[in-house]
C-alpha cells in the first residue's frame, strides 16, 4: 500500500472478495486510490423496554446520518435487508448482510431504565470475516441527551474502522445572522457539529464577530462592539455570563484564540494606527506584546503543543502567513504562492495549516504544511473564508457567501482531500465556525 504522499487523503474501502480473502479486521486504510465508500447496515436498534421506541428510530437514523455524511461511507437502505434484528443478543445472520454487500452491520438496543436515564448499546460487526470489532459498548445519560449517545456510538464506530478517533460528538459556535445584507443582525449561537440542537449565547444588541471556543469547550471567546469599538469577551457556555478581556480605551482588541492549555489568550491590539499580537494570562492579567512592526499582525493560532503561533500580517508588502515562536521573536514567512492568505488554523493533528486565500477574484479554503510546502486549495468561490479544524482533523468547516445584494453566508464543509463539501443545515445565515473538541 502505497505512504501518504501530498496530503492527499482519500479513502480505500477494500472489496468483498479482498476481505474475503484477508479474514482480517475490516478497516478504512488511508491511502492515495479512491474507491466506493465502504457498504455499511445499521439494523433498527431493538426497543427493549415501554418508551425506549420513542428513541429507538431517531438514534438509529443519525447514527447513519453521521457516517454516510462522512463520505466515507455509504449506507444499504433498509428496505434492502433480508434479516431483522429483533433481539439484539441474538446470532448474527452473516449470510443474509453477505448477500446485500454490506460489509460492516451496526446493531444496538435502546432501554428506559427505572431511574428515567436512556441506556443505549450497540455492537459492530465485520460482515465478511463473521466476527466483531471491538466489544460491545453502552452508553447511558438523560432521555434529552439520546443525539449525544448517537453520536457517541457513530464515534465508535468511525474510530474503530478507521482507526482515528471521531469528531460526531463535538459542536460548533458560530454567529448566527438575520436581516438584509445591509443591515444584519448578529447574535452568538452553539449547535451539534451536524446542525442540530441550536441555542443563542448572546442577544442581537450589538456585533459579535469570531467566536472561537476554550480546549475544554467550556468558554468562548469572541469580539463584541457592545462598547461602541471591537473589544475581546470571555463567555462561559453553561451560565452564559461574560467578561471583558484587557479593558481598553483607547484601543481595539479583536481576534482572540486561547493557548492549547486554556490559560492564555493572544489577540490583536490596535491602536495608534499600529496593529500587534499580544498574549494575555488569564490568571494575573498580565499582557505581553508578541509582535512589534509598522504592519498589520493579525488572527493568530497556536500549534497544538502550544509553542508556536501562526498569523497573518502584511509586513511584506502584502497579505502573508508567518509563524513564530508563542513568545514572540523573529518571525519567518510560510505563503509564497500568488494571491493573499489569512486566517489561518493551526490542525488539531500538528501537521497542517488551514487558511483563506484570495487570488485573482475568487476565494479559496487551502491546506499547507506547518513549513508552508505542499500547499492545497479545497474550495473556490465568491467567498470561502475562516476555516475550523474538526476535532480528529480530519474536516474543515468554514464561510461560504454568493455573490450579490441578497446574498447571505452559510456554513460548509470539505474534508482535507477536497472531497466530500456539504452545506451545514442550519435554520437561516450563518458566520465564523468554531468546532469544540470532542465533549468530555
Amino acid at each position: 500500500m502505497t505512504k501518504l504522499r501530498n496530503f492527499l487523503i482519500v479513502v480505500l474501502a477494500g472489496f468483498a472478495a479482498m476481505a474475503q480473502a484477508q479474514q482480517g479486521p475490516l478497516r478504512i486504510e488511508i491511502t492515495e486510490g479512491v474507491i466506493e465508500p465502504l457498504p455499511f447496515a445499521v439494523s433498527s436498534f431493538v426497543a427493549e423496554t415501554p418508551g425506549a421506541s420513542t428513541y429507538a428510530g431517531t438514534i438509529t437514523r443519525v447514527i447513519g446520518q453521521n457516517l454516510a455524511g462522512t463520505g466515507l461511507f455509504r449506507e444499504i437502505p433498509r428496505d434492502a435487508f433480508i434479516s431483522r434484528v429483533t433481539n439484539f443478543d441474538s446470532p448474527v445472520q452473516y449470510a443474509d448482510w453477505k448477500a446485500i454487500n454490506a460489509q460492516a452491520l451496526i446493531t444496538g438496543s435502546v432501554n428506559v431504565a427505572s431511574d428515567g436515564r436512556l441506556i443505549v448499546k450497540f455492537r459492530l460487526f465485520d460482515v465478511f470475516s463473521e466476527a466483531p470489532l471491538g466489544e460491545g459498548l453502552q452508553f447511558v445519560g438523560e432521555p434529552d441527551g439520546w443525539r449525544r449517545m448517537a453520536h457517541k456510538v457513530s464515534d465508535q464506530v468511525y474510530s474503530r474502522i478507521t482507526g482515528e478517533a471521531g469528531y460526531f460528538d463535538s459542536r460548533v459556535v458560530f454567529v448566527s445572522e438575520t436581516g438584509p445584507k445591509n443591515d444584519r443582525r448578529k447574535r452568538l449561537a452553539v449547535m451539534d457539529y451536524d446542525g442540530a440542537n441550536i441555542q443563542f449565547l448572546t442577544d442581537a444588541s450589538s456585533i459579535v464577530l469570531a467566536p472561537r471556543f476554550s480546549p475544554r469547550g467550556d468558554r468562548v471567546l469572541y469580539t463584541s462592539y457592545e462598547t461602541g469599538f471591537p473589544q475581546v469577551f470571555e463567555l462561559d457556555v453553561a451560565t452564559v455570563q461574560r467578561r471583558q478581556l484587557d479593558v481598553q480605551t483607547e484601543a481595539m482588541t479583536f481576534a482572540p484564540r486561547y493557548a492549547p492549555d486554556g490559560l492564555t489568550v493572544v489577540y490583536s491590539l490596535a491602536q495608534r494606527g499600529n496593529t500587534d499580537i499580544y498574549a494575555l494570562n488569564l490568571r494575573n492579567g498580565q499582557r505581553t506584546r508578541l509582535t512589534s512592526a509598522p504592519s498589520i499582525e493579525t488572527a493568530p493560532s497556536f500549534s497544538p503543543d502550544g509553542t508556536q503561533i501562526v498569523f497573518e500580517s502584511d509586513r511584506s508588502g502584502s497579505q502573508q502567513l508567518y509563524v513564530m515562536s508563542a513568545r514572540g521573536g523573529e518571525p519567518r514567512r510560510i505563503s509564497f504562492g500568488p494571491g493573499r492568505y489569512g486566517t489561518p488554523v493551526w490542525s488539531p493533528r500538528g501537521d497542517l495549516i488551514a487558511f483563506t486565500k484570495q487570488n485573482e477574484g475568487r476565494f479559496h479554503i487551502g491546506v499547507m504544511r506547518t513549513d508552508g510546502s505542499e500547499e492545497r486549495l479545497l474550495t473556490a468561490s465568491f467567498l470561502d473564508e475562516g476555516p475550523t479544524w474538526s476535532p480528529n482533523g480530519r474536516v474543515i468547516m468554514f464561510t461560504r457567501e454568493t455573490a450579490g445584494a441578497t446574498g447571505a453566508p452559510a456554513l460548509f464543509s470539505v474534508d482535507i482531500s477536497g472531497r466530500n463539501l456539504r452545506r451545514v443545515p442550519i435554520d437561516g445565515a450563518g458566520s465564523d465556525p468554531a468546532w469544540s473538541p470532542l465533549l468530555p
